[in-house]
């Protein structure tokens, strides 16, 4: 008895202190595993949640873009600063977001959409992720406007929710998106837009 409440009073005088030592945690868990063709997975996945995905070769990605944005009549996208120059395409008026002149936020909820590239996508779970590096820009740009259209190269795509975090930075600002932004009350009710945009295409380039 005396060994457990010196055990238990340790444990509250460690939780006390100015320094507690963090407890372990345990790291053996799978970090890969075999889910086979990752890239007919993630297309899958991804359409699963609803978003619109489309295979295309990088020599074709300017007019799969142009295309895109036709079908939705868009006019005015936004996009981050330094997105390559040859997916700015089409009849379109873009404006451009960079950190030293951020868009203003008015700017971005009026705007028809915002194309982006990202930092890594997971097959297994249909999940884009974004860590605002290069070609994805800040958070808001991509929460903001009803409709993302994202650019995902097959070389961008790790099977397993842990091989992906393998490849990201922690400290940096990491949005995970799986799928169009959507939520559901106690009572069941779907109610889409709630926190990101409620339209999401994703063009899978080979």
């Amino acid at each position: 008895m005396a060994d457990s409440r010196e055990v238990v009073l340790g444990r509250i005088r460690q939780a006390l202190s100015d320094r507690p030592r963090p407890p372990a945690v345990q790291r053996d868990y799978a970090r890969t595993r075999d889910v086979g063709d990752v890239v007919e997975l993630f297309a899958r996945r991804v359409a699963d949640y609803r978003a619109v995905v489309h295979r295309v070769r990088e020599s074709a990605l300017p007019l799969r873009i142009e295309e895109s944005l036709r079908a939705r009549d868009a006019r005015a996208m936004v996009a981050p600063a330094d997105l390559p120059g040859w997916w700015r395409v089409g009849e379109v008026v873009w404006s451009l977001d960079a950190p030293a002149h951020p868009l203003p936020r008015a700017t971005l909820d009026r705007s028809d959409g915002v194309l982006t590239g990202c930092a890594v996508a997971i097959a297994e779970t249909g999940t884009i992720v974004l860590d605002a590096g290069e070609a994805q820009g800040r958070r808001a740009l991509t929460l903001l406007p009803d409709y993302h259209l994202c650019v995902v190269h097959e070389s961008q795509l790790a099977g397993t929710v842990p091989e992906a975090l393998a490849r990201l930075d922690p400290v940096r600002p990491l949005t995970f998106i799986s799928g169009p932004s959507a939520t559901s009350d106690i009572e069941l009710d779907r109610v889409e837009g709630v926190h990101g945009p409620r339209n999401l295409e994703v063009l899978l380039v080979r």
